[in-house]
């Protein structure tokens, strides 16, 4: 399994880091504001693809998003599609109106 890093500088922007053996392999880049957690962009490097890395990015994120009672605007291509196929898994956290 992947080794997951939560970095936000002082303005709250940030991204969970994805590495593997210590190398850095993928991303997912967000904000926090206003009780809300934003997700922009997801990537994983092209030869990580395929093996559930922006997976384990998405349970870190809903994880820590729940553990702060925060709402997630998924704004990343994958991640509005993960939150839309299985709506049941994020409602308590799902913010549609800021779509």
């Amino acid at each position: 399994m992947a080794e997951i890093k939560f970095d936000l500088d002082t303005k709250s922007l940030g991204a969970l880091y994805l590495y593997e053996e210590g190398v850095k392999i993928g991303e997912m880049v967000v904000n926090i504001a206003d009780g809300k957690l934003t997700v922009y962009h997801t990537e994983v490097v092209p030869e990580a693809e395929g093996h559930g890395y922006a997976k384990q990015l998405l349970d870190a994120m809903v994880t820590y998003a729940r553990e702060n009672n925060l709402k997630v605007v998924p704004l990343c291509p994958y991640v509005h599609a993960q939150f839309k196929r299985h709506p049941n898994d994020y409602a308590d956290i799902w913010n549609k109106q800021e779509e």
